[in-house]
């Protein structure tokens, strides 16, 4: 949704707690008394009806008024998340300041005095059931090739299984040979369309125990509802660039009904062994995409694979991506190997996850949380230029 990749050197120490303590209802740890006042001053100007609380409408007010930090869009994505996850009430002004205190002390590795762990916002979990924001697009396409070392017996039968499967299948289709166009887009193609069976597996197991047992599911089924779609998007752009003939169709329905099957076995046997497996097949495709990708940036001039720097990716990948009205196939690639990477990275964490846990990657108090980190540094950011604009003219 939206991140903050400055670190914790982005605060101006002139900000924080230095000579004088900020106070609300209590001594602050992190902002000083200067900051805590600009910052009461802004709440008190979207304040409209004079109530001494912030709303989900005088939220999105402040946020506006700090247009350098905030798009119009996570505007609107953060005040539905507030609205969630204050079920359509408010917040105080003291409890929005220590927020705001107390998310700059969890940034800087600090634990609170108190020993508390709950957020003054007092943010529910409701959001997480039905609000996931995930864009695709503008990702970080310089992954990195992890492994996750086995730590277990489930864990090394995973792996061993995906590195039996990989094997035989690199074997069967000759994959270790010269790569050509023909070989990637048939992989490619194939991988996919089983690539695409563990996420809405995972969500339909999830989405029937959450009806059985009348409880949430954190968020997770979200979750893997989108991993699955993601995956179908990758499907949809490589068909586009080559059309599978009647015999390589009759594969894919006899992979889907034959993986299909085992997978929602072994999910309802074990979820965390399916998740390990996963996260250790999508450590394959990174490594397959990354050969992809090399294969076509060393191709020579005039091969049909060194045309793919160039031509433009299908218009469906170009417009799910964002690549550009220009994005190429190699873009498009890198694309696809960042996607693979995240997968790989979530579920791996979900492998070691237990029932009753809340999304690691759309959580609406993590969002709400980086809202308040962008907020305080955009505050301390235009209060140092007011100073040396006021310096200068002196």
């Amino acid at each position: 949704m939206f991140s903050v990749r400055r670190n914790l050197s982005a605060f101006d120490p002139n900000m924080v707690v230095h000579h004088e303590p900020g106070f609300v209802t209590k001594t602050l740890r992190a902002l000083n008394m200067k900051t805590v006042k600009e910052i009461m001053q802004e709440l008190k100007a979207v304040d409209d009806n004079s109530d001494g609380r912030l709303d989900t409408g005088e939220l999105k007010n402040l946020l506006r008024k700090h247009k350098s930090a905030f798009t119009d869009e996570e505007i609107s994505q953060i005040g539905e998340l507030f609205y969630a996850g204050k079920s359509g009430g408010s917040v105080s002004f003291d409890k929005f300041i220590e927020a705001i205190d107390r998310v700059i002390q969890k940034e800087e590795g600090e634990d609170d005095e108190e020993g508390r762990k709950e957020n003054p916002l007092d943010i529910g979990t409701c959001g997480n059931e039905y609000l996931f924001y995930k864009s695709h697009s503008n990702m970080d396409w310089n992954i990195e090739l992890t492994h996750t070392a086995p730590k277990n017996l489930r864990d090394r039968l995973a792996y061993n299984a995906v590195k039996v499967v990989r094997f035989v299948f690199d074997f069967t289709t000759g994959w270790n040979g010269e790569i050509t166009t023909n070989k990637i887009l048939n992989r490619t193609i194939f991988l996919e369309t089983i690539a695409a069976v563990p996420g809405m597996v995972a969500a339909i197991v999830r989405h029937f125990k959450s009806l059985r047992t009348f409880q949430r599911d954190g968020g997770m089924m979200q979750m893997f509802l989108d991993e699955a779609n993601n995956e179908r998007m990758h499907l949809l752009t490589f068909v586009r660039m080559k059309d599978p003939n009647f015999l390589f169709r009759l594969a894919v329905i006899g992979g889907q009904l034959g993986f299909g099957s085992a997978f929602l076995a072994a999910y309802l046997i074990s979820p965390k062994f399916c998740h390990r497996f996963v996260g250790y097949v999508e450590e394959e495709a990174c490594s397959t995409y990354t050969k992809i990708i090399h294969a076509i940036e060393n191709a020579e001039e005039g091969t049909d694979l060194a045309t793919w720097r160039t031509r433009r990716a299908p218009r469906i990948a170009r417009s799910y991506w964002k690549l550009g009205e220009e994005g190429t196939v190699l873009q498009l690639i890198y694309a696809v190997r960042a996607d693979e990477a995240e997968h790989r990275d979530v579920n791996h964490l979900c492998s070691s996850m237990e029932d009753g846990m809340q999304n690691p990657v759309s959580n609406t108090e993590e969002h709400l949380n980086t809202m308040l980190l962008k907020y305080v540094r955009d505050i301390m950011d235009q209060t140092k230029d007011n100073s040396q604009k006021d310096t200068a003219s002196a």
